[in-house]
């Protein structure tokens, strides 16, 4: 299965593990609850899917990569008691609480989440010491005499023998006892987390042309060779800092992250030309919608690699466009939210009192984990914009009132930024249909620029909230022509088994 098809596999675990029926009983004893085992190959986003399963389903997630741990810390350390047994006094061993545990009611104690999941990576990965005690866990949920809290899933992650040589394989005792499934690399669903991740725009096309490119690991006379989803999120993120900086990624800056020669290689020589074809076709004009008929005949007689690269650097440039759209809209409406909170206490409430609440509402979110990042900054930004209007508002010259008036003015101004930067936006959408239209028509590169609207987060929500004439109709166009390939697959299928049936 894909890594999306995992991630709602273990949600519907958690989900299944958590029912409990009439009498508050789990309907799964707790010694039936089996771990999940998710094995797959090094870097495709096991890790990344707990933290999106914990954040969706708001529970706790506690995760732990087991090879950094000892057997002490993982069951504790022992110690001698007193016990009573039969009217005599005898001395036994028990441990302490292990740090594995104890991280899972410090978890529980900080956020106030009673649910949660308790991640071990790399667990195929564990020394020969700490062997036994992982089937004990894994069996009884138990690190030592201590048990995981009831509410909490296990999951577990490693990968297989031919990507690990430390991998120590599972036997059938230890294989009865989890869920295991089996993981492989997709490029269509990281596609979809990439875009919502603001993946550069490079990477996103390289993949669109060259899709085999994406997941790749070889052992050969010469070596390991290999590439990741890990690989390309880092050095997307390594792109977008060295262009702030003015730096060049080149060759062996990308063989860094891409550790195959051949892929790091021609993807090293596509950033290059992705650079040279957003000066020679003057992009950022074009999204202003000004090209002259030159440029419509220079692309027509350009390669299909570079028509596709074009629509993939114009999908690219839009999707920043919609996301800095989407961010803002989300800035507004939290001050909004604290705007309406403002009203409701103008008599008694300071500017600095709405700060003290804002700062309290984050504080509080990041202490239940209950923010994700975005939305974290969000808030950031609303305390920083009531920030700004305590340092431009007088409150002591005026009324409760009129200091109010003044914030809602600036409110307001801000709401009118938005409405303009949604505008430019959408003309962007609008001029790029129509270069588009001019260059191509409807062919295969229109095919692939809606293709990749379709796949971003963002530009879906903005043509969702603001609509789009010419998106809504090739979008349309699209999907007939997906059903028509379909039916045409079909008939082949019938053609062939009617064919063998004659011949036999």
């Amino acid at each position: 299965m894909n890594i999306k098809e995992a991630k709602e596999e273990i949600k519907h675990t958690l989900l299944a593990y958590n029912r409990k029926d009439a009498a508050g009983r789990y309907t799964f004893p707790k010694l039936r609850q089996r771990p999940v085992l998710l094995m797959g190959p090094p870097g495709i986003g096991k890790t990344a899917i707990m933290e999106q399963v914990a954040e969706e389903c708001n529970v706790g997630l506690v995760a732990y990569t087991i090879t950094h741990h000892t057997r002490q810390s993982a069951v504790g350390l022992p110690r001698i008691v007193t016990r009573c047994y039969n009217g005599k006094e005898v001395s036994i061993t028990e441990y302490t609480l292990s740090e594995i545990i104890a991280s899972v009611y410090d978890c529980m104690e900080r956020t106030g989440k009673k649910k949660g999941i308790l991640f071990i990576d790399e667990i195929n990965c564990v020394s020969e010491t700490l062997a036994p005690t992982m089937l004990q866990f894994l069996q009884n949920k138990t690190f030592g005499s201590h048990s995981v809290p009831e509410g909490w899933l296990i999951a577990a992650a490693g990968n297989p023998p031919e990507y690990n040589k430390s991998v120590r394989e599972f036997d059938i005792v230890t294989l009865d006892r989890v869920r295991r499934m089996d993981i492989e690399a997709d490029l269509e669903v990281w596609m979809e987390y990439a875009w919502k991740k603001e993946i550069h725009g490079s990477i996103l096309a390289y993949l669109g042309m060259k899709k085999d490119h994406f997941y790749s690991v070889e052992n050969t006379v010469d070596g390991k060779f290999f590439v990741t989803a890990r690989g390309w999120e880092d050095l997307s993120q390594l792109i977008q800092v060295y262009e702030m900086l003015e730096k060049t990624v080149d060759r062996d800056v990308v063989y860094q992250y891409i550790q195959h020669k051949m892929i790091a290689k021609d993807f090293a020589n596509y950033l290059a030309l992705y650079y040279k074809y957003k000066q020679d076709y003057a992009v950022e004009d074009l999204l202003k919608g000004e090209w002259n008929p030159s440029i419509i005949q220079k692309i027509k007689n350009a390669p299909l690699d570079e028509h596709l690269s074009i629509a993939g650097l114009l999908s690219g440039r839009l999707g920043e466009a919609f996301a800095a759209c989407y961010r803002a809209d989300a800035m507004v409406t939290k001050i909004y939210e604290y705007m309406l909170l403002y009203r409701e206490h103008q008599k008694e409430w300071s500017l600095e009192t709405v700060i003290g609440q804002i700062t309290q509402d984050l504080e509080a979110g990041k202490k239940a984990e209950q923010l994700t990042r975005t939305e974290e900054k969000t808030m950031q930004k609303a305390e920083a914009f009531f920030e700004t209007a305590r340092i431009r508002v007088n409150e002591s010259s005026g009324s409760k009132e009129a200091v109010y008036d003044e914030v809602k003015s600036q409110f307001e101004a801000e709401a009118e930024r938005l409405e303009e930067q949604t505008e430019e936006a959408a003309g962007m959408l609008q001029h790029v249909f129509a270069f588009l239209e001019a260059a191509f028509g409807e062919s295969q590169e229109m095919v692939a620029f809606i293709t990749e609207l379709n796949a971003n987060y963002y530009s879906v929500w903005f043509i969702k909230e603001n609509g789009s004439d010419a998106y809504y109709r090739y979008n349309k166009g699209l999907l007939f022509e997906e059903r028509q390939q379909k039916i045409l697959g079909q008939m082949e299928e019938v053609e062939t088994l009617l064919n063998a049936g004659i011949k036999s």
